[in-house]
């Protein structure tokens, strides 16, 4: 049994599980598709509104056991998608060998880049790498200005971003079908995102006559009110503000196609949860709860661990790490 988080605790909203009408919601689909992995916490960004709390100081990462042991329920579950984030995942020191092996049993992988670690000197190999092995790249880009995305990211990141935008076109990504490229915008403060369709027009025209830069998808994520992000709404006294307005934004439509109904969400440690968001609040799946306990066994359909920052992937047109759901 997981403990509530103080979202649970707000009197000005009802609980999201009383929202779900129809209770087969509230557990996950019959065979999953996506192994998301978390393969550590360290990064070269500290971003604001990091669920994760990433950031340079952190020491939390994946080891090559837990990796082998992913891979082989992997395998073993039929799973077709490793969607592999952080941290920056690039700075794990198995991460090169943990793509190649994925690749090897038949994953589509994709890896979330926060771009400008490709900038630094032990990682400038790995645009090539990515490109080589087909990898999927889904990337950070708060907004297509520096003045927005630096106020969100730190100064200097628009700029290393677009760098690598352009590097990775030059690769054939945004171009070659099989090279494909997607970025990821997070609001900068307490409100919902832009509608995903008009916001990605709005991306390819600016980075393509600005920049010449082309990408295949933009995915739209509305902010989670925990972890970094949630401190921030705390100590700003924005928190129920933007609970309420989570909350009445709730869609119904949004929550058969809820990620955490998809996928196994695997933290640095190895413990299973149902999302990166579960990961945060420390809510561990239901059943077993460890990877290693998995191997060898069938993954059983499985009731959700479901709190009130779930609105954050209800509201509006829905979120999740593959954009809108509505």
């Amino acid at each position: 049994m997981n403990n509530k988080s103080y979202l649970e605790e707000l009197d000005c909203i009802p609980s999201f599980e009383s929202k779900v009408t129809n209770k087969d919601f509230c557990k996950t689909n019959k065979s999953l598709t996506t192994m998301q992995i978390n393969i550590g916490k360290l990064c070269n960004l500290a971003c604001k509104h990091c669920h994760v709390e990433a950031g340079p100081t952190r020491t939390e990462i994946m080891n090559l056991e837990t990796i082998k042991d992913c891979l082989q329920v992997f395998k073993e579950n039929n799973f077709s998608i490793l969607d592999i984030t952080g941290g920056a995942p690039e700075m794990n020191p198995n991460f090169e060998w943990l793509v190649k092996e994925a690749i090897k049993i038949g994953a589509k992988v994709i890896v979330r880049s926060n771009l400008v670690i490709l900038n630094e000197d032990k990682y400038k190999h790995l645009p090539e790498f990515y490109a080589g092995n087909k990898v999927e790249v889904v990337c950070s880009l708060p907004y297509y200005s520096a003045k927005d995305a630096d106020r969100q990211r730190g100064e200097g990141v628009f700029q290393g971003s677009i760098d690598i935008l352009k590097k990775l076109n030059k690769l054939g990504y945004g171009k070659d079908k099989s090279l494909v490229l997607n970025l990821v915008y997070n609001p900068g403060g307490a409100f919902l995102p832009p509608p995903q369709k008009s916001l990605e027009l709005q991306y390819k025209q600016k980075l393509k006559n600005e920049y010449g830069i082309i990408f295949n998808n933009l995915f739209t994520i509305t902010n989670n009110p925990v972890g970094r992000f949630g401190s921030f709404l705390k100590r700003s006294n924005n928190l129920e503000g933007y609970m309420q307005k989570l909350s009445n934004s709730f869609n119904l439509s949004t929550v058969a196609n809820m990620m955490c109904r998809n996928q196994l969400s695997i933290g640095w440690d190895g413990k299973l949860y149902d999302c990166d968001f579960n990961q945060t609040l420390g809510w561990t799946a239901d059943g077993k709860d460890h990877i290693s306990m998995l191997k060898g066994n069938y993954i059983e359909k499985r009731q959700i661990s479901l709190g009130n920052h779930c609105y954050a992937c209800t509201a509006g047109d829905g979120s999740s790490c593959g954009g809108s759901t509505a």
